[in-house]
């Protein structure tokens, strides 16, 4: 009779540092855009909207071509984290997450509701976890 219990241990891949940070910026991308369409069912949002403003600021075409530069940034950050090459990618992670998060916090401006204070801070704490991926970058002996 057979006494000793065979385990089964799970299996834990490590992943590289590119493919985390490419996939952190993918979950930022989907709060951003998420929070955005939340934003909409606010009061008076829509009417806003209609009347050709958001916040203080007049929706004008300079006005959207900069929120729509303001937003691909972060998107083409997906693909540059797996592309890049380690010192740029490093770099370039590192900086464009810390220029991002007082944009993050700006959207704070105003009336900020719980949604949105919840949404910014898991925002930050993922730009955080990019700058912190990126800082730590494994490096090797040469």
């Amino acid at each position: 009779m057979n006494t000793q219990k065979k385990q089964n241990a799970l299996e834990d891949i490590q992943v590289n540092v590119k493919l985390k940070l490419a996939a952190l910026w993918t979950s930022l991308m989907f709060l951003i855009i998420y929070l955005d369409y939340f934003a909409l069912y606010m009061p008076s949002t829509i009417d806003d909207i209609l009347k050709g403003k958001v916040f203080v600021f007049d929706i004008t075409q300079g006005f959207l071509l900069g929120a729509l530069a303001l937003v691909t940034i972060p998107a083409l950050m997906i693909f540059l984290s797996v592309a890049l090459k380690a010192k740029v990618n490093r770099w370039a992670n590192i900086i464009i997450a810390a220029v991002n998060i007082p944009f993050i916090l700006f959207n704070l401006a105003g009336e900020a509701w719980m949604h949105m204070v919840f949404g910014a801070v898991l925002e930050v704490v993922i730009l955080c976890l990019i700058i912190r991926y990126a800082w730590k970058w494994p490096r090797i002996e040469i």
